[in-house]
C-alpha cells in the first residue's frame, strides 16, 4: 500500500458515515438501552441527511452545522442541546478512539441557554383538563397520563416494552440514568387506558414489542433494532422527538413538565420530601427541591392563613 492510501485509511477516508455510526453505537457506553436509543436517533437522522454512504473524512464542519440547524434549529433549547451533544460525542469518539478524521460541530452551532420556564410546573387543573380531552388520540392520552402518574422521565417510559408492564400491580421496571433497575407506579387513570392501548384491531392483545408505537412502519433507512419493532404490527417504538412534538402541538407543553408538575403537586399536597424523592427517584434532596416548588394555586391558598379571622355572632 502506498503512503497516500495509508493516510486515507488512517483518516477514515474509506469509512462511511453509516459504518462509523454502527461502530459508535456498538460501544460498551451504549449498554443502557435508553442511552443507545437517544444517541441512535440523533446520529441516524444526521447521517440520513448527509448521506449514509459518504466517507467520514469528506464531510465538512459546516455541513454538520447545517444538518443540526435543519433538524433541530427550531426546537426548544433543551432538545437542541441534547441532540447537539450526541453528535459531538459521536464525532469526538471517531477522532480519539478510531483516529479517523471526522468533522467537528462548528463553533456557530453552540449550546443554547436553557430557560427555567421550559420545565415549569403546570397547574393541576390544567393537567387534569388535558388528560380528560376526548379529541386527543388514545396513545397520547395514555403516554401523558402515565408520565404524570409515574413522575418518570419520558425516555424511561418510552423505552418500556409490553412484557415489562405489570398491569395487575400497576407498575413497571425502568432503567435509571445510572443504569440501575427501579420501579415506577401508576394509578387508575393509566390502568384504565393501557389495556385499550394494547388491543389490536382483531380484538386480541399485544404481548410483545414496545409499549408505545409510532404511527406507521419505519422506512429502511431508519434501521431500528429488532427490540424496537412490534412483531404484531411491524411498527416501530415511538421516539422521544415525535412524542415531544405531539405534546407541544396539542398542549404547548414540554414532556418534562409532566414529571415536574407531578412532583410539584405532591409538594403542594404536603407529601413529605422523602416520599417525593421515592416517587421521582431523586437521590439528592437538593436536586429534588428544585422540582418541589409551590405553584400559584398553593401560594394563593396559603395566603388565606394571613387573612383576619371572621367574627362570629
Amino acid at each position: 500500500m502506498s503512503a497516500a492510501p495509508k493516510v486515507a485509511a488512517l483518516r477514515g477516508g474509506h469509512v462511511s458515515l453509516a459504518a462509523a455510526a454502527d461502530a459508535f453505537l456498538a460501544t460498551p457506553r451504549m449498554d443502557n438501552p435508553n442511552t443507545q436509543r437517544a444517541y441512535a436517533s440523533a446520529v441516524d437522522r444526521v447521517i440520513a441527511l448527509l448521506g449514509r454512504d459518504r466517507p467520514v473524512a469528506e464531510v465538512g464542519d459546516a455541513e454538520i452545522g447545517t444538518a443540526l440547524t435543519e433538524l433541530w434549529g427550531a426546537s426548544a433549547a433543551a432538545t437542541w442541546n441534547r441532540n447537539r451533544a450526541a453528535i459531538a460525542s459521536w464525532l469526538s469518539w471517531c477522532r480519539t478512539m478510531k483516529h479517523w478524521a471526522p468533522p467537528s460541530v462548528p463553533a456557530d452551532a453552540e449550546r443554547r441557554k436553557e430557560s427555567a420556564d421550559e420545565t415549569r410546573a403546570v397547574a393541576k387543573t390544567t393537567i387534569h383538563r388535558l388528560l380528560s380531552r376526548r379529541d386527543i388520540p388514545l396513545r397520547e392520552r395514555a403516554l401523558w397520563r402515565m408520565l404524570y402518574e409515574t413522575a418518570a422521565r419520558a425516555a424511561e417510559i418510552l423505552a418500556l416494552n409490553v412484557g415489562d408492564v405489570d398491569l395487575e400491580h400497576r407498575r413497571a421496571p425502568v432503567r435509571s440514568k445510572g443504569g440501575a433497575v427501579e420501579w415506577v407506579y401508576w394509578d387508575s387513570g393509566t390502568a384504565h387506558l393501557l389495556p385499550r392501548l394494547l388491543r389490536l384491531p382483531d380484538g386480541s392483545t399485544r404481548t410483545q414489542g414496545p409499549l408505545f408505537l409510532s404511527e406507521r412502519r419505519p422506512v429502511p433507512a431508519r434501521r431500528p433494532a429488532a427490540a424496537d419493532i412490534c412483531p404484531h404490527t411491524g411498527r416501530a417504538r415511538l421516539g422521544y422527538d415525535r412524542a415531544r412534538v405531539l405534546l407541544d402541538k396539542h398542549a404547548g407543553l414540554d414532556l418534562h413538565q409532566l414529571r415536574h408538575s407531578a412532583a410539584t403537586h405532591l409538594g403542594e399536597a404536603e407529601v413529605p420530601l422523602q416520599l417525593i424523592m421515592g416517587k421521582t427517584r431523586h437521590k439528592n434532596p437538593r436536586t429534588a427541591m428544585r422540582y418541589v416548588k409551590p405553584g400559584p394555586e398553593a401560594i394563593a391558598k396559603v395566603t388565606e392563613v394571613l387573612a383576619p379571622r371572621r367574627r362570629t355572632h
